[in-house]
């Protein structure tokens, strides 16, 4: 089969965050722009309503499918709008659960992760190793309050974030103590969906007139998605006359340097030991790694004993076969 593999249930072939010659349903599981390659093509998205409102703010237009058998969308916990997909293959007597990006975690700008038992779990790997560990989100979280309120008494902070799903957690994370930061266009477009799916955050444009020109007399906090954050500092400290100081918030951050004066290692992922906790809840007989990681997660799982391999149209038939015959999924407590 030429592509990457799709998941066959029934008379349905189901591309998985990307779209696949020959699919019939196109799944989208979240609006980040490496899991969108269908939207423009496909005739047949299944998505979340969230999902297809952030597509429209990137200036993308689609639409969801009229229906889809027995497919059930759960919340993953990642950005607004991200979901799993959950199926039941009647005829085969089989369920199926896709991943895609996910968080254990509780962010404060999605909706929490939901979980329910599959025979065959694709999940994804971006973070396939058991050293990343990116601790508690609380703990990080109260870091960052604390270093910006510390920041401010000697001038500005600029925080670069991803547009969609980091900058607006990172909003919220400043409306905590008080703070409305100043963002750029796109965030703020980015931003204005989630205010329309009921996620309070409270910032201000940079386009928007008078407001931004009164917070830009005193010390603020910016929130950017420009990557070389200290071009950006020096720009405006030129401009302003103030010191910037500079952050970055990543799941990067765990393992990379980054030059700012700052960083946090604010994901929106789960890392690989709490990836097998979400294994552990799932409880699947088979585990199929899915992603440019797959061969490395599918390898480390398997020295804690997980029956894990790397999702091709083989390692699915396969799937099939191990729980048609009932077999158990091997599971081990994953101690960190």
């Amino acid at each position: 089969m030429n592509g990457e593999p799709m998941l066959h249930v029934g008379d349905h072939k189901i591309s998985l965050d990307r779209k696949e010659s020959g699919s019939t349903v196109d799944f989208i599981s979240h609006a980040h722009t490496d899991h969108i390659s269908a939207a423009k093509r496909s005739n047949s998205i299944l998505a979340s309503a969230q999902t297809i409102d952030l597509l429209g703010a990137l200036g993308i237009n689609a639409s969801l499918s009229s229906g889809f058998l027995n497919a059930e969308l759960m919340p993953a916990g990642h950005i607004l709008g991200s979901r799993q997909l959950y199926v039941n293959d009647e005829d085969k007597g089989t369920s199926y659960l896709y991943s895609g990006d996910f968080q254990m975690q509780e962010s404060a700008a999605a909706e929490s992760i939901k979980t329910r038992n599959a025979d065959v779990l694709i999940i994804d790997s971006t973070y396939p190793n058991p050293g990343i560990n990116f601790g508690i989100k609380d703990d990080i979280i109260s870091d960052v309050q604390s270093w910006v309120a510390s920041a401010l008494n000697t001038g500005c902070v600029l925080f670069s974030a991803y547009a969609m799903g980091k900058a607006q957690e990172l909003i919220a994370v400043m409306n905590e103590i008080g703070i409305m930061p100043v963002v750029t266009k796109k965030i703020s477009t980015i931003s204005s969906v989630y205010r329309k799916n009921g996620i309070s955050l409270r910032y201000v444009s940079a386009y928007d007139g008078s407001d931004y020109e009164d917070i830009l007399n005193g010390d603020f906090v910016g929130i950017s998605e420009q990557r070389d954050i200290n071009e950006l500092a020096y720009r405006l400290q030129t401009v302003h006359k103030k010191k910037f100081h500079t952050a970055v918030v990543t799941g990067f951050a765990s393992f990379m340097h980054f030059d700012t004066d700052a960083q946090f290692n604010l994901s929106d992922h789960a890392d690989f030991a709490q990836s097998v906790d979400y294994i552990n809840e799932v409880s699947p007989k088979q585990i199929l790694t899915y992603g440019h990681n797959a061969e490395r997660f599918a390898a480390n799982l398997s020295k804690f004993g997980y029956n894990a391999t790397p999702f091709s149209q083989q390692s699915f038939m396969f799937a099939k076969q191990i729980t048609a015959m009932g077999q158990k999924q091997k599971t081990k407590e994953y101690i960190y």
